[in-house]
């Protein structure tokens, strides 16, 4: 941090001048620090109870019959984008590999819930953002080699705000791959990101909750 000194040859006036407007710098800054510190302690709070809320929820399928544990979880998020709506979550800490920790989005849970019934089940759920290039793949992962994932356009609208558009989609296998139309578009909120998970609510009013994923998705 710079700071100032008084050069010989400045009168003495300004010297007096100086030394009466550096307290109040100090002061500010001793109020924006108290002020960010107190902000975090509930953030902090508040991410850590989300958390536990959502921990034994199946990623979301345990919720879609307990109306109960739902309202908590989103009384939860929504608590959470009160206290941080100054943050912006748009800019290139929202690229990575996000995976899935809980939704309320049916078609994502019913394709989890139901994989089985086409002799499969389903791995990680991943959003995988490139804020540099404007790219967001939706990826659901089928192990050992199947995967599903719908490649998309986005633009960024607000601080908080990613628009974006279907471009393509795609269900490939060990050894083929089957095209299958694009539709759609929306946008999404990340109402609050920090180094360990996003929280998003959606043009449809669903929510998401993601982790960093441990590794990089690519195609």
């Amino acid at each position: 941090m710079a700071t100032s000194s008084s050069l010989p040859a400045i009168s003495s006036t300004f010297t007096l001048f100086s030394s009466q407007i550096q307290p109040a710098k100090s002061h500010r800054t001793l109020t924006l620090t108290i002020r960010s510190s107190l902000t975090s302690q509930p953030l902090t709070s508040a991410k850590s109870h989300l958390l536990h809320l959502i921990s034994d929820q199946n990623r979301g399928i345990a919720t879609q019959s307990d109306p109960q544990k739902l309202s908590q979880i989103t009384d939860a998020i929504d608590s959470i984008a009160s206290l941080n709506r100054d943050q912006i979550t748009t800019n290139n800490s929202l690229s990575g590999t996000w995976r899935l920790l809980w939704t309320t989005e049916k078609e994502q849970l019913f394709i989890i819930k139901n994989a089985s019934f086409f002799g499969t089940k389903a791995g990680d759920v991943l959003q995988v953002i490139d804020v540099e290039t404007r790219k967001l793949n939706n990826v659901i992962t089928f192990p050992p080699d199947g995967v599903f994932f719908v490649r998309s356009d986005m633009e960024i609208s607000s601080s908080l705000r990613v628009n974006f558009r279907f471009t393509s989609a795609v269900l490939r296998g060990k050894e083929w791959e089957f095209p299958l139309p694009p539709f759609g578009q929306g946008w999404f909120d990340s109402v609050y990101l920090d180094d360990d998970i996003r929280i998003a609510k959606d043009i449809r009013g669903d929510y998401l909750v993601v982790d960093r994923a441990p590794y990089q998705w690519k195609e």
